[in-house]
């Protein structure tokens, strides 16, 4: 893109060309009535576009708690035929699913684009990070199932197998910053466990759930195993939670802890992906144009609207001022913009509530004395909830957003002068959820990441490469969260372990004419031989 194609507001960030296709073009009446056909509603409810924040959707389904308990109803009676059928069949639709979202891409990217108000670029990494799961569980999913046979009580005389069967319905509440990989990317494991769910999006981003559903169904999912219910948060929200035989939830650490106890109430299990106020460590010896550049996505990455992105930023005192002098260029540098197509940098906020958010921490931290580097403005120019890609130097503790989750754009610079101070300054946090370490030294990466209190660490990364490496678990630590996605663990959730015990040849206890106390005898040397044979 030459400089002829960018416009320039004021002295702020430039602004990438308009495109030719707007939300008419792709959210039409007909769309509309396809996607949401069988959802559960007895009323209607509209979403917006942050873009424009005209209405995007009109006439979506409302759910009412009743409407939440049909839609339990439904997906019990189809998860009893999918919970038997054959796991790799199950598995088959999800690489069937694989494929039609990367052929259909398009307009998923859309759909996104004009329901969160990110870039294409960062919308397309939702269909990175689907895909990705999507095989992987469609490959790894009859291991991760298999029966698995262990040492019994009397080895040879106690056969024993673990099974993995289904908890049953899942409760899936999805939230509005990634409507793509946070609904869908969460659902398949849960479905080819044999699992039904049913989902709670965001009702600003429940066409891109709706749309994935139908997709999923194209790829063989019976549809009454995924039940979709849309409405306002604190109504359907705990009716979701009520009904459901596990619950996976991702959003805040306030409405996690809500969950947390609603489910323990009814003592079915659950899993929170919740805040973070994620860390990174720029060390002495780091690459600066390649930390400068994971600075920028990290931090900038969907507005600051992720949960894994940077919003502390830790530069080694003898190459602050270098490091800085780049970061600062490209922050103001970047392109802000709306077009349904590639070419901007950073989207727009989501709402008027997040705008609010960001205003309010780099006002305050402004007026008690931290500086402004890049950005620290709203740019109604573009759209009503555009914020600017924003540095703050000389943020203190008494700052809200030296704390707090901003989950805006907007990252704060601090200079340390030795490791172990930095450690301790990026663990001073109740959340414990992504970290980022930069240096040309891989050990002492490793050795760092060992030290830092957070669920994923990423060398020389923001955080693609933990969250993308969906073989490992991914989730947090304190307050960032409960349990884990990904990986085994991010299957295995969604299943109750059965053990299965069968006793051959003698039973446990007195046989043979044995007196109590002879059985107790030969079971005394018989454990002593156990452990003689390192048998475990």
């Amino acid at each position: 893109m030459t400089d002829s194609h960018i416009t320039q507001a004021g002295t702020g960030n430039p602004v990438a060309p308009e495109g030719t296709r707007t939300a008419a073009d792709v959210v039409t009446p007909e769309l509309i009535t396809r996607l949401t056909r069988g959802v559960a509603g007895s009323g209607t409810t509209v979403s917006h576009t942050p873009f424009t924040g005209d209405v995007l959707a009109s006439a979506l389904p409302e759910s009412t708690p009743e409407d939440v308990a049909t839609a339990y109803e439904n997906a019990r009676a189809a998860q009893r035929a999918w919970a038997a059928t054959p796991v790799r069949r199950r598995a088959a639709v999800l690489l069937r699913f694989h494929d039609l979202l990367l052929r259909r891409q398009p307009e998923i990217l859309d759909l996104i684009q004009l329901e969160t108000g990110k870039t294409r670029l960062h919308a397309q990494e939702e269909v990175q990070g689907v895909a990705i799961v999507a095989r992987h569980y469609g490959r790894k999913a009859p291991a991760y199932l298999r029966p698995k046979g262990h040492l019994g009580a009397v080895p040879t005389l106690t056969k024993v197998t673990e099974l993995r069967q289904p908890r049953g319905v899942v409760g899936l509440i999805a939230p509005w910053n990634y409507p793509l990989q946070l609904s869908v990317g969460d659902a398949i494991p849960a479905f080819v466990a044999g699992n039904a769910v049913v989902m709670k999006p965001d009702t600003e981003t429940a066409l891109s759930a709706l749309w994935a559903r139908e997709l999923m169904v194209e790829a063989g999912l019976p549809a009454g195993v995924w039940q979709i219910v849309i409405g306002d948060g604190p109504v359907v929200g705990p009716a979701v939670v009520e009904h459901a035989d596990y619950v996976a939830f991702t959003g805040s650490t306030r409405t996690g802890r809500e969950v947390a106890q609603a489910a323990a109430a009814r003592l079915v299990g659950c899993s929170l992906e919740l805040g973070g106020k994620n860390a990174m460590l720029v060390l002495r010896d780091a690459d600066l144009a390649r930390a400068v550049d994971g600075a920028v996505r990290g931090s900038f990455a969907s507005a600051g609207q992720l949960c894994i992105s940077m919003e502390r930023l830790y530069v080694h005192e003898s190459i602050a001022d270098a490091f800085l002098e780049r970061f600062v260029a490209r922050t103001k540098a970047m392109r802000l913009g709306t077009a349904l197509a590639y070419g901007a940098e950073m989207g727009s906020l989501v709402s008027e509530r997040q705008l609010e958010t960001v205003t309010r921490h780099v006002d305050e931290a402004v007026s008690k004395g931290a500086t402004v580097l890049a950005g620290g403005r709203a740019r109604p120019d573009i759209g009503p909830y555009f914020y600017e890609p924003t540095i703050l130097d000389g943020v203190e503790s008494p700052m809200a957003v030296c704390a707090e989750e901003t989950f805006g754009p907007v990252v704060s610079v601090y200079r340390f002068r030795d490791e172990g101070e930095a450690i301790e300054r990026a663990n001073a946090t109740s959340y414990g959820l992504n970290a980022s370490v930069w240096t040309k030294d891989a050990r002492r990466g490793r050795a760092i990441a060992t030290r830092l209190r957070a669920g994923t660490v990423n060398l020389n990364e923001s955080y693609a490469a933990a969250f993308g490496s969906v073989a490992s678990p991914m989730g947090g630590m304190g307050d960032s969260g409960l349990g884990r996605r990904h990986g085994s663990e991010g299957i295995l959730r969604f299943t109750e372990p059965q053990t299965v015990a069968q006793q051959r040849l003698m039973p446990l206890g007195p046989a043979f004419g044995m007196t109590d106390e002879k059985y107790a005898d030969f079971m005394t040397r018989s454990l002593r031989a156990l452990k003689a044979l390192r048998l475990r």
